[in-house]
Parts: structure tokens; sequence; C-alpha cells
């Protein structure tokens, strides 16, 4: 992976993670980076984020201090991506209310358009990117 595209890639996550950037704005950055697609993993505080040919690049991401919900609560995750949607939910937010809500991680599908959300036990919701 060449530096222009690591540096795209880390833009997008340093920002997101200062809660300087919304959403739309690290999915702007990773497709200019050619990213198809990124897995965010709760449990182990790394996000890992895959490009067509094959390389990856697994970065550290911080966790908020709030335990993993043992129950998932799609309705709570569907909140948190709404108001992450509208601008007022930023990602240090959404990370806490979606852990509360029993996420373990979510895979960001750039090429489909959609994220998986996934709890303990494999419970699974999927939201389509807004047009």
């Amino acid at each position: 992976m060449n530096q222009a595209t690591q540096q795209l890639i880390r833009e997008a996550a340093d920002g997101s993670t200062a809660g300087r950037i919304h959403f739309g704005q690290v999915i702007g950055l990773l497709m200019q980076a050619g990213v198809e697609s990124y897995v965010a993993d709760y449990r182990t505080q790394r996000t890992t984020y895959y490009l067509p040919d094959g390389d990856t690049l697994s970065l550290d991401t911080p966790m908020p201090d709030v335990e993993i919900a043992q129950d998932f609560d799609a309705a709570a995750v569907q909140a948190a991506i709404r108001g992450a949607q509208q601008g007022v939910v930023m990602y240090p937010q959404f990370k806490r209310l979606s852990r509360q809500a029993g996420c373990i991680g979510y895979t960001v599908w750039i090429a489909g358009r959609h994220v998986s959300y996934f709890g303990r036990k494999g419970e699974t919701h999927v939201e389509r990117f807004p047009d």
C-alpha cells in the first residue's frame, strides 16, 4: 500500500476518532484512498481497512470506558446512526452509544453502500447508506 493511500486512511481515522469529521466525510476520504470496506472491532479496539488488491491497513481504535452491553438493541443502534446522519452524534459518542446498545463492531461496505452492525450472539442490523 502506497504512502498516499495510507495517509488518506489515517486522516479519515484520526479525524473521526477526534470527532472532527462526520461519517460522510470519512467515506469520501476512504473512497479517494480506494478502500472498498473496513471492519471496526470494538473488542480488539482495531479497525482494518481493505483495498480491492488485497492490501490491508489495521489501526488502533480507542474505545470509550463503557462496557459493551450483553444484549443487542437494534433500535438503540439505529437511533445512534440517525444522530450521526444528522450530524449531532460524532464518532466518539457513536462508539459509546453503540457499545451501550450491545454492538461489538461493524463492517462498512463502501462498494455495497451499507453497514452491518453485530451483537455478541450474532445479531445483525444492516443500515443502507442514505441517498
